[in-house]
């Protein structure tokens, strides 16, 4: 059994404003990137264009689900490699990727947007690029917002286990 890591107030903040922000009408990707975006210095505005794209699993074709792509975005931001040949900082940036999201498949069942809404393949249920209408009707019939504080609590558990709070 993993041991309980407890949160400062301000990790614990950092968690809400993720939620708050994907009841605000941001997709999960933003949500969860924007709540943390500061610490790297990227402004709000930014840290949302930036994770724009991850929206519905992916420009909704439901691939992997944007809360989790917005951890990946954030160990990039944290640890991620800037000199090209770089293999070992690159070999520690997947190691952490591949850690946190094993903990979030593990909490959720699936990486997956289509599998975590239920539905039979992603390929299958792309649709349309059409965002959904944000109404009391979708906030309670999809599982998003508690996806996003999921991804978001473990990315401040990361933080805390490194002395970040």
């Amino acid at each position: 059994m993993e041991k309980e890591i407890k949160l400062s107030p301000s990790l614990e903040a950092r968690v809400q404003r993720a939620v708050d922000n994907f009841m605000q009408g941001y997709g999960c990707c933003q949500s969860v990137v924007a709540a943390f975006a500061d610490i790297y210095g990227l402004d709000d505005s930014i840290a949302k264009r930036i994770a724009a794209g991850f929206g519905g699993g992916v420009g909704r074709m439901r691939m992997m689900c944007g809360a989790v792509s917005g951890i990946v975005t954030l160990v990039g931001l944290d640890c991620g490699q800037t000199e090209g040949d770089d293999r070992e900082g690159k070999s520690a940036c997947y190691k952490v990727v591949q850690e946190l999201l094993a903990k979030s498949k593990e909490q959720n069942g699936s990486l997956i947007c289509a599998e975590l809404l239920g539905l039979k393949g992603h390929e299958k249920a792309q649709t349309s690029y059409v965002a959904s209408a944000r109404t009391a009707e979708y906030y309670k019939k999809r599982p998003c917002a508690a996806k996003v504080e999921s991804a978001a609590r473990i990315f401040a558990e990361y933080l805390a286990e490194k002395g970040i709070s």
